[in-house]
């Protein structure tokens, strides 16, 4: 072993349920912001028929609920008119390819960014969120339910509903033993990272040469978000049959 080499650290079912949890809080708050926000009530402007009232801002507004409604945009009359497959396939193919932009960012350096885990964290954030997205439109709310998912998903892990912490407590070890084990944690977190649904072979060897690698990284992370929705509904069907 180096003298550089990390400590190798394999994190328990408890440990991945826990950062997988607070990973599913923070996309429930984002999807909750993505439904629910409309300081202008354009969404609401959608479910009364262009009666916004009379004048130039009225039309202005009006016109904008309409592209919004055009849109599909959560919340719109538009949207509450489509089936469960149609707002999964919107999740994925308006929110999940605006975030696969940045995802893909890091193939425009080629190899180089292989070196780092940055593309493999963005690339799971990502698809924590749309993972989410789709659990949400199963009625799927359930915190322990989406960690599992996630974890089945994303992690390959069966883990039981929300592993609580070992109780017993560590015996006290001095500050270096503590920050090397933290090193430890984070190695094993981009294994967990890297287990994650990936882009195809031949994308993920064109995303290695620099610039035109973004573009492979793109369409090869999308096909790989696609796939780890779909399996995020399969997992739902085999864990709570529904009609």
């Amino acid at each position: 072993m180096g003298v550089l080499d990390l400590p190798k650290a394999t994190l328990d079912d408890a440990e991945v349920g826990a950062a997988l949890s607070r990973a599913a809080a923070l996309a429930d708050g984002i999807l909750d912001t993505l439904v629910e926000f409309d300081p202008l009530g354009l969404r609401e402007r959608t479910h009364t028929d262009g009666d916004g009232g009379d004048g130039v801002l009225h039309k202005v507004l009006d016109a904008t609920a309409s592209v919004l409604d055009w849109a599909d945009v959560p919340g719109t009359q538009a949207w509450e008119g489509t089936d469960r497959k149609t707002r999964i396939r919107w999740w994925i193919n308006r929110v999940g390819a605006l975030n696969n932009v940045a995802v893909a960012f890091p193939g425009a350096f080629g190899v180089v960014a292989r070196r780092l885990p940055l593309q493999d964290a963005l690339g799971f954030a990502n698809q924590t969120l749309i993972l989410c997205a789709v659990a949400r439109e199963y009625q799927v709310t359930d915190r322990q339910v989406q960690v599992r998912m996630l974890a089945a998903v994303l992690c390959g892990r069966e883990i039981a509903d929300a592993p609580l912490p070992p109780a017993d407590q560590p015996p006290p070890e001095s500050l270096v033993k503590k920050v090397w084990h933290l090193a430890g944690i984070l190695n094993a977190i981009s294994d967990e990272l890297g287990r994650r649904p990936h882009p195809h072979g031949v994308f993920r060897y064109v995303g290695m040469l620099p610039v035109v690698g973004a573009v492979a990284a793109y369409v090869g992370e999308f096909g790989a978000l696609r796939r780890a929705a779909e399996a995020g509904e399969k997992w739902i069907t085999r864990a709570s049959p529904r009609p």
